[in-house]
């Protein structure tokens, strides 16, 4: 048996202490929100994750360095934006040098484009540190409907470590070494998720989604080589895999901005009326500023962007997309 403490009682910090307890781990969740926490230690986050009963022998925290006492396992599960806050906050000595960070979050500082790796570095240093990623919605693993991930770092021994602990008879874990391919999938896979949902707010195209898909891939397979990630990876679970379910899935709270993109309300309204973070509104303005910058060529992630906060009509950015010159498909 490990401690783990769950930085985070969102969604998917509940969802992922409900596994690590069911694995026989001592589990205890740390949130800024007393009520949040209330609500865990009564069994049941309904604000985050309605009907799912919370076992009684997880416990809450409200003081984060408390909650880090003893913990051999920390797991970060904060939208990317507060990553940086939460952890300056964190006293170093209150950590052991065994001491692994698993992050679970996606995205990127909008800021100044820095993954969750990097703001783990600048906070706490080079302390163990890797990510779980992949098609992975917090309400399917808290029902334990079966799902594969991906953990990623560049320690393969504490990879194989992080799989023992995390893996179930629902949850299987697979290994990758290339932290900077798995990390730039989870962010940039936010963005194209927003295309999904304007598409099905116009009517469930389904060839549309498809090829949306499909060359959201080669986009975020250029963005991704260019800062050193293997092909392999965005081709894998973290890639593919979390890029697919994003998309697809009702449960997607980007694909959800989308959708409602599509009827005319504006990014302002649609954020207004959210509960939880959609990490692909911060994500396509970085990935915007950046691909620019570098002459990336990301077509699609650059409509969207304009469709979020030029005010681009969803409908011309689609026939935009589709009257640019013709080109090879295969041209990365």
């Amino acid at each position: 048996m490990v401690k783990v403490t769950v930085l985070g009682g969102g969604s998917w910090g509940t969802a992922i202490s409900c596994l690590l307890s069911k694995n026989g781990h001592q589990v205890k969740i740390w949130d800024r929100s007393q009520e949040v926490l209330s609500l865990i230690d009564e069994g049941e986050n309904s604000r985050y994750l309605p009907g799912i009963k919370i076992p009684s022998n997880i416990n809450v925290e409200p003081d984060i360095n408390k909650s880090l006492e003893q913990a051999d396992i920390v797991v970060i599960a904060i939208p990317v934006q507060y990553i940086r806050n939460v952890l300056s906050s964190v006293d170093k000595q209150k950590l052991t040098r065994q001491t692994i960070f698993v992050n679970l979050s996606k995205g990127m500082e909008i800021s100044n484009l820095k993954l969750p790796q990097h703001i783990f570095k600048e906070t706490l240093g080079d302390s163990h540190y890797c990510t779980l990623s992949g098609p992975s919605h917090a309400e399917e693993v808290s029902q334990d409907v079966p799902t594969s991930v991906v953990v990623a770092s560049k320690k393969k021994r504490m990879n194989q470590y992080i799989q023992e602990i995390f893996s179930s008879e629902t949850f299987r874990v697979y290994s990758n070494e290339d932290l900077i391919g798995v990390e730039i999938s989870g962010a940039v896979k936010n963005i194209y998720a927003i295309g999904a949902g304007v598409i099905d707010g116009f009517g469930k195209w389904d060839n549309t989604k498809a090829a949306l898909i499909t060359r959201s891939l080669v986009e975020i397979i250029r963005y991704g080589r260019h800062y050193g990630g293997k092909k392999e990876t965005f081709m894998g679970l973290a890639g593919i895999g979390d890029l697919v379910v994003t998309c697809t899935s009702s449960h997607s709270r980007n694909r959800y901005v989308g959708e409602m993109l599509s009827t005319g309300k504006s990014l302002e309204e649609i954020i207004d009326e959210m509960p939880m973070v959609a990490e692909g509104v911060y994500t396509a303005k970085a990935v915007y500023n950046d691909a620019r910058a570098k002459n990336i060529e990301m077509p699609i992630a650059f409509k969207i962007y304009e469709a979020l906060y030029e005010g681009l009509d969803p409908k011309k950015a689609i026939y935009e997309l589709m009257t640019r010159n013709l080109k090879s498909e295969f041209f990365y």
